[in-house]
């Protein structure tokens, strides 16, 4: 069962089908790790239901977000066990004086968060050699140098974790598409807010701009990809 079937009729699933899209996109040579916003303030310092979790953080997604950290957990192991690279696209903390703007206007609750939650969630935080990347919009894309980062590592596959599905995430992919980077979602590596929100943006971006699978296939996928380049570089 996808993500999306107790969401998406069958009748929906056929047009899409009819209409040619849903096509696996693939995985390069030289794959990527997105870890977008997996912070204290989208998860809760401690793991709780949702409605307990905001009562820290009104941005937590509670459990349903650490139940991603689960799942990142070992995607980003085989990261760094492939000596891949990690990037960390994340909301940096807020000036109340310098970032007011068209964000405090629509999620006003932002701008009250403290430095803890700002901190990258420990099970899953960068190490000497990842990437950070501040942002001020949903895109990790958006007024960042991720591009140009991506270029200087070769990158040609990028694997999006992090959240929500249906914000940072959705833009960071349809931007990444539109570099025309490959794009792997694992579907358990991401978390919102609104279950239903989720399974409608994670069947469309499998529609059109990324490879939405399990994250246990997504790391074999990983393997084969490399572990392919590597022998016909050898054999080069």
């Amino acid at each position: 069962m996808r993500p999306w079937s107790s969401v998406i009729t069958d009748d929906e699933e056929r047009r899409y089908e009819a209409a040619g899209f849903g096509r696996p996109g693939g995985i390069g040579s030289r794959p990527a790790l997105l870890i977008i916003d997996v912070q204290y303030r989208t998860v809760g310092t401690v793991r709780r239901p949702y409605w307990e979790a905001i009562e820290e953080y009104p941005t937590a997604c509670g459990e349903d977000g650490w139940s991603a950290v689960d799942h990142i957990r070992p995607l980003l192991a085989e990261f760094r066990r492939l000596g891949l690279p990690v990037l960390y696209p994340h909301v940096a903390p807020k000036n109340v004086d310098t970032d007011s703007g068209r964000l405090a206007e629509k999620v006003p609750s932002i701008m009250t968060i403290d430095q803890k939650g700002y901190a990258f969630v420990e099970e899953v935080a960068p190490v000497k050699g990842d990437v950070l990347l501040p942002k001020k919009h949903p895109s990790a894309f958006f007024g960042t140098p991720l591009v140009s980062h991506l270029i200087d590592l070769g990158a040609d596959t990028l694997f999006v974790t992090g959240c929500t599905t249906s914000g940072c995430v959705r833009s960071s992919v349809s931007d990444a598409f539109a570099y025309n980077f490959k794009v792997v979602v694992p579907q358990e590596c991401v978390y919102d807010r609104s279950p239903t929100s989720h399974a409608v943006n994670l069947f469309d971006m499998n529609a059109k701009y990324a490879d939405v699978m399990p994250t246990a296939d997504a790391i074999e996928a990983l393997r084969k990809a490399v572990g392919g380049a590597a022998v016909r570089a050898a054999g080069a």
